[in-house]
């Protein structure tokens, strides 16, 4: 188990700093084309080049942890990506921490350690193909009941003649991308569990390539929300359902369960909730900061107000706050909302 959550790490960790290498590089670049000459500009700008390679093997790596372990497991674990983003980007692009932020990595990690303790009782996976049946049904069903509910609200948006996306609007984008997400880390395992069952090979590459259409129709939901709406409320909402996707999910399609034993089942259950905590906080840290006391944001910030605002404005803050799928991960200039509209 302890493997598989290593390997997890690792491809959460590639990746997103692959994503922030790829920004960095382009930084420079032209929008990317066709031309020869743009893609000759792309193909030697050595970060660029370095954090596409990063993010594959960071893939390539989520496929083998998918292939060994639960995907009730994988999932939550990989949620750790954004603290060893936080982590990469203070010491790598000198980006300031402030205590909710190391408060967050220091939860995302204390889960992460639970849930592998807990995890190591994780028996195998065996697809229910009625309980398959029932998960698309209920995905399929709630995707018409938020839809319904999103245009209900874009309506009255529109006939009070208000220009800005409504909190509903924007918690309904989040959950959409994130149960895509989530479902892309299991339709990438049912691949896997299908060929231990005995099924043809090429299950495998079905699966994976559903997968990535998941993934990709969820980063099209992702960056509508993030394009009107708040980066704070749009990233929450997608990592928890992510990761509540991708537990669920594997329970009821997958029939993974909990531990036997009462003490390994109290460790998965809490280094889920620290992780979803770790996780809420490093993708809120900055608006939380920012609606603290004047003497409590200087204490979290090392007294360094005005640094902070200075540091934040200018620096490129390349955080991901959505959840870690598959192959796809959002890149991570679409999930940083301007400054105006961060304070809203």
């Amino acid at each position: 188990m302890w493997q598989s959550i290593s390997l997890t790490l690792a491809a959460t960790a590639g990746n997103n700093i692959g994503k922030v290498l790829q920004k960095k590089g382009t930084l420079i670049l032209p929008p990317l084309s066709f031309k020869l000459k743009v893609l000759r500009a792309y193909a030697i700008n050595k970060a660029w080049v370095t954090g596409l390679l990063i993010d594959i093997i960071g893939a390539l790596l989520m496929l083998r942890a998918l292939s060994q372990a639960p995907v009730s497991i994988i999932q939550p674990v990989s949620g750790c990506g954004l603290a060893i983003l936080s982590i990469f980007s203070h010491f790598y692009l000198k980006e300031i921490m402030n205590a909710v932020d190391w408060v967050g990595i220091t939860l995302a990690g204390v889960g992460t350690i639970g849930v592998g303790i807990g995890g190591e009782e994780q028996s195998g996976s065996t697809i229910s193909f009625i309980h398959l049946l029932w998960l698309v049904s209920i995905v399929a069903i709630l995707f018409v009941l938020l839809n319904g509910w999103l245009r209900i609200f874009k309506h009255q948006r529109r006939e009070q003649e208000l220009m800005h996306f409504d909190v509903v609007e924007e918690i309904i984008s989040g959950l959409e991308s994130g149960i895509l997400f989530g479902m892309a880390s299991v339709i990438s395992k049912m691949g896997f569990v299908f060929s231990e069952q005995g099924f043809p090979k090429v299950f495998i590459p079905i699966c994976i390539s559903i997968s990535i259409c998941c993934s990709g129709i969820g980063f099209f939901y992702q960056t509508r929300g993030l394009k009107h709406g708040r980066a704070i409320v749009v990233s929450t909402c997608a990592a928890v359902a992510s990761i509540l996707t991708g537990v669920l999910a594997g329970m009821l399609a997958l029939g993974e369960q909990l531990p036997a034993a009462p003490l390994a089942r109290l460790f998965v259950l809490l280094g889920w909730l620290l992780i979803m905590a770790g996780v809420i906080l490093l993708v809120s840290s900055q608006k939380l900061l920012f609606l603290a006391p004047r003497p409590l944001r200087q204490f979290l910030h090392g007294g360094s107000e005005r640094n902070f605002g200075i540091r934040r404005s200018n620096s490129v803050r390349l955080r991901d706050p959505s959840p870690t799928t598959l192959v796809s991960i959002s890149p991570l200039h679409h999930l940083k909302a301007s400054p105006a509209k961060a304070k809203t």
